[in-house]
């Protein structure tokens, strides 16, 4: 009778073990564990997706090693012999201040030397009250436009260099013909003493 009630009991145990497996089973297939990534598996844990970096556009690279660029802007300085002659500087072009290369180094040219410059004894004769009034490209030429301030003050000597100035300043910044306005006409003459100016612009536009 006693074996008989251990038989029940020893079945009963195996019978309750065996559900316990079961469910423990059961519960590691409904939830999945996650890896810590050190070895150890979390029982539920909800993986947080890592932020990876975002990739550059082509733009925003191509920006990044876009290259400076620079515009030739003529002043008056003097070289190691101490004579006076045209010196060629450069100024880091921004189209967004200014629109075309030959455009920002006419305001450059207006605006003069910088103070470093000037320590070193470079300086311009182009007048500050020069106003660029337009810089048409008409395709096959170029028209610069400047008001008459351009013209006025300082001597003949003075007209000159800042004709040589100019000029210089515009055959370095576009290869088409350009040409010489002012207020809207063509300037075929300047100054008082009517200085001669040929055109389309170039080195020997000017008539001594």
């Amino acid at each position: 009778m006693r074996a008989e009630k251990n038989q029940k009991l020893f079945m009963a145990l195996i019978g309750v073990a065996i559900v316990a497996i079961s469910i423990f089973i059961g519960l590691k297939v409904l939830v999945p564990a996650v890896s810590t990534g050190d070895g150890e598996d979390i029982p539920g844990a909800v993986a947080e997706k890592p932020e990876l970096p975002q990739d550059e556009t082509p733009e925003q690279q191509e920006e990044q090693v876009k290259p400076k660029e620079y515009v030739p802007v003529v002043f008056i300085g003097k070289n190691t012999n101490g004579e006076e002659v045209y010196k060629v500087v450069k100024r880091e072009y921004d189209k967004d201040i200014d629109g075309t290369k030959l455009r920002f180094a006419l305001t450059s040219l207006i605006m003069g030397p910088v103070q470093k410059e000037k320590t070193t004894g470079i300086y311009s004769e182009v007048p500050t009250s020069t106003n660029i009034l337009h810089v048409y490209d008409k395709g096959d030429k170029v028209i610069v436009d400047l008001s008459s301030g351009f013209v006025y003050g300082g001597g003949t000597d003075s007209v000159y260099k800042r004709l040589f100035q100019l000029i210089k300043t515009i055959t370095r910044n576009t290869d088409k013909p350009a040409y010489l306005y002012i207020d809207g006409k063509q300037a075929d003459v300047i100054g008082g003493d009517g200085i001669m100016i040929s055109q389309p612009l170039s080195e020997n536009s000017i008539g001594e």
